[in-house]
């Protein structure tokens, strides 16, 4: 079946496709990086972070802050977007994301978790979520760990076993923000 011809969208098509996904109702979305320590990938976390309307990025550790010139480098500005703490540990953040109503899910590869995608039917589409991204190499920390409401982890199929964890923040925002964008009766228009 071949598809219809397309073209790419000009500037005010797309302000038209991406209007349309703005005004549905969405949950709040918030992040906690806990010890990431490259300020490349939290600037391309803080850049999709944007895109996908978090209301909250907790950093954490020896997570690289928005002053660094590397982590303006990819975030372009858009760091700006979103509210931001800086706070020791990510146990601190959980507390804090916790009191503010978020449901912390860690990303984390370890006992228990389960595929981020099932979490849907538990939670529903109206929770307010704050995913947990931990360092590449050692993980989330396991006080923070003891500490979420659930453990969760992103189905690979391929002969890799992880991710990058910027790679890894985009699809688990992507996932939970279709949560509330699932219903065919919410989906947008077209854009004309």
């Amino acid at each position: 079946m071949k598809s219809e011809h397309s073209t790419q969208l000009d500037p005010t098509g797309l302000k038209r496709l991406h209007r349309t996904w703005r005004q549905l109702p969405a949950p709040r979305l918030a992040l906690i990086c806990e010890n990431l320590n490259s300020p490349y990938n939290v600037g391309s976390i803080a850049r999709t972070a944007a895109a996908y309307r978090v209301d909250h990025l907790w950093l954490t550790g020896s997570t690289p802050g928005f002053d660094q010139t590397a982590t303006q480098k990819v975030a372009l500005g858009t760091d700006r977007f979103i509210e931001s703490s800086t706070v020791p540990t990510g146990a601190d953040a959980v507390a804090q994301a916790q009191a503010a109503g978020y449901v912390c899910i860690a990303i984390e590869l370890a006992t228990h978790s389960v595929p981020l995608f099932t979490l849907e039917a538990e939670l529903g589409p109206t929770t307010d979520v704050c995913l947990i991204l931990g360092h590449e190499g050692h993980g989330i920390n396991a006080k923070t760990l003891q500490l979420v409401d659930r453990v969760a982890y992103l189905p690979l199929a391929g002969k890799v076993g992880s991710l990058n964890v910027a790679v890894a923040a985009a699809i688990a925002m992507a996932e939970v923000r279709r949560w509330c964008w699932q219903n065919p009766h919410e989906s947008p228009a077209e854009p004309r």
